[in-house]
């Protein structure tokens, strides 16, 4: 088992997001498969605390390893959690058996269809939606449906030579107006048929239109001030804007179907695999793949589902993909949805895969925090095609109001992480107005003139806040000091996060989820801020200052007793002549007072 450290630590990492946790053995062994509404709450309350049960003490023991297939709702996570524990059947679950677990709407083949719901599916041709976990939601689906359409709910068999007969009469639904009498030729089958369509859109969960017609309903019935009524079609409709879309529910002759998304990150690709058996989503995985040669996404793609298909024993003959490989494989056909229910489920591996690389990178800071900053140093190293790591970068920015009190801050990340001991500020002395290019090369100057004096260690990267303006000052600065072309230096303008460099007309744009683009806006971010803070802390003293030296004999020497005496401005003013007599003497007390009654 790993140590007691490392579990805590990987809980720390987990999502925060409704899902499906499985904990497995030090052999690989499935022990558990359980649902949450808050994966990483849920998880970490079996290592938080002591357990009365000695079972569930004894599964905590063995737990060697986590994984989390995350979904789209609660519903949707205890959805995957019954089909996880019926497929793998893991030792310290309670086993659900097959039938008779979750209930379906049918929509039965044969003449005049029924729609109604059941638990036990009969391969006859009809159509099956589901499962559904909540039986309070199905029936409000069913409600609905009966609500705007009058089918029948009789287990007649409606031939038409039986209807022309006259061998059935109309029941009691008939003459309540729940039904339309189709058994005794009062609605046409291609009527009926219609409706049938319509009740098919709303049970697979486009309830667009019908929620259109439920307000309708609704603000008629409130005209008419029967508020009653306007209650009940309410409650239905917001029962139906609750329907989630459907992550894993899907119609039962979906069949089997493999799904599959990829994504690159530094030298590694990252697939995750979703298998769906009769459209229930029964496996998760995500295999890393570590490229030998220069391979392509589509070859790399194609080889891992061969290896996943083969793990799982898969032999479905469908596989939704992001891209076509272009690949012809006896077997395997390459579906690239475009919208519907398959396309719902590239986006939950999608979303899986996103949430897998997330957990990974915030597991490895917490474990080997130097492992983590590395493979973001090589990153951005790649990235920005500098010829050694950026293990010590430095930022700057500038702050002024129209001209006034100019300050340019610096700040200082090592290992890609903030330095906060190595920030400094620069009071701009030679620049007057507000002449940002400037202010930036006399900051940019003063900073490596004083290392270069100090003999210091240069930054292996130097961000300057700002397009091509503030990118050459700096440049300017670096040259003057005999240092251009000796440390690797970018710009990143703020509307569209594009990075400069020296000489080059065309920007870089970064992969906006890249944590190379992070990095460098992190640092852009606290040079703001660090920068801002200065700004207005240098301006406060200065307005401070300058208000109570607008006294006549008042001096600074005399403020600055002031100031140390009360603090404020605020509080001098606030201040009797007696408290200020104390402070400055009776001549200036009388004068200050004058001055703060007047003011």
């Amino acid at each position: 088992m790993e140590s007691e450290t490392d579990i805590k630590a990987k809980c720390r990492s987990l999502p925060e997001v409704p899902g499906v946790y499985q904990f497995f053995d030090a052999k690989g062994g499935l022990l558990y498969v359980g649902k949450a509404k808050n994966v990483k709450n849920r998880v970490s309350s079996y290592f938080n605390k002591q357990h009365d049960s000695g079972r569930l003490r004894l599964m905590v023991r063995l737990v060697h390893n986590i994984q989390v297939l995350v979904a789209e709702s609660e519903l949707d996570a205890l959805l995957l959690e019954n089909n996880l524990i019926k497929t793998h059947q893991p030792r310290f679950n309670v086993m659900l058996r097959d039938d008779k677990t979750y209930p379906w709407i049918c929509i039965k083949k044969e003449p005049f269809p029924r729609i109604f719901s059941t638990r036990n599916r009969i391969q006859d041709g009809s159509e099956y939606y589901g499962p559904y976990a909540s039986v309070k939601m199905m029936r409000a689906v069913l409600d609905l449906v009966r609500q705007l359409y009058p089918l029948r709910t009789c287990k007649l068999h409606l031939k038409e030579e039986s209807i022309a007969e006259g061998k059935f009469n109309v029941c009691l639904e008939y003459h309540i107006g729940n039904c339309l009498g189709p058994c005794v030729g009062k609605q046409s089958a291609a009527d009926y048929e219609q409706m049938i369509e319509e009740a098919r859109t709303i049970i697979k969960g486009k309830t667009g239109s019908v929620a259109r017609l439920l307000r309708q309903q609704m603000e008629a019935f409130a005209e008419e001030f029967a508020y009653e009524k306007a209650q009940e079609v309410k409650e239905r409709l917001e029962q139906i804007e609750k329907f989630r879309s459907k992550s894993v529910i899907v119609r039962q002759d979906m069949r089997d179907v493999d799904v599959a998304s990829l994504r690159r990150e530094g030298n590694i690709v990252y697939v995750n695999y979703l298998k769906v058996t009769e459209g229930a989503v029964v496996q998760g995985y995500t295999l890393e793949v570590k490229p030998k040669l220069d391979e392509s996404d589509a070859e790399l793609l194609v080889l891992a589902l061969f290896e996943l298909r083969r793990r799982f024993g898969s032999e479905a003959e469908e596989v939704l993909v992001p891209f076509d490989p272009e690949a012809e494989i006896v077997g395997m056909k390459f579906v690239v949805p475009q919208r519907g229910e398959r396309k719902m489920l590239l986006e939950l591996s999608e979303r899986n895969l996103r949430f897998y690389l997330k957990e990974k990178w915030a597991n490895m800071a917490l474990k080997d925090p130097e492992k983590h900053s590395q493979r973001i140093l090589e990153t951005l190293k790649k990235d920005l095609r500098l010829t050694e790591l950026p293990v010590h970068m430095e930022c700057f920015d500038n702050s002024n109001f129209q001209g006034a009190y100019p300050v340019s801050a610096m700040v200082c990340f090592k290992d890609a992480k903030p330095s906060k001991k190595d920030y400094r500020h620069f009071n701009i002395k030679t620049v007057e107005g507000p002449d940002d290019f400037a202010s930036m090369k006399e900051a940019v100057y003063r900073r490596y003139k004083r290392l270069k004096e100090e003999e210091a260690p240069l930054p292996q990267l130097i961000v300057i806040d700002g397009g091509k303006g503030q990118l050459s000052a700096a440049l300017e600065a670096l040259e003057a000091l005999d240092l251009r072309g000796k440390i690797p230096i970018i710009g990143i303008a703020k509307r569209l996060e594009e990075i400069y460099f020296p000489g080059d007309p065309l920007p870089l744009y970064l992969d906006k989820r890249s944590e190379s683009l992070k990095v460098i806006q992190q640092m852009r971010n606290e040079a703001h801020r660090f920068g801002i803070s200065h700004y207005r802390s240098r301006h406060k003293k200065t307005l401070s200052k300058s208000s109570l030296e607008e006294i006549e004999g008042i001096g600074s020497k005399t403020v600055t007793e002031l100031l140390r005496h009360f603090r404020t401005v605020k509080r001098v003013r606030e201040a009797s002549e007696e408290e200020l007599k104390q402070v400055v003497g009776q001549a200036k007390a009388k004068k200050i007072k004058e001055w703060a009654l007047e003011s």
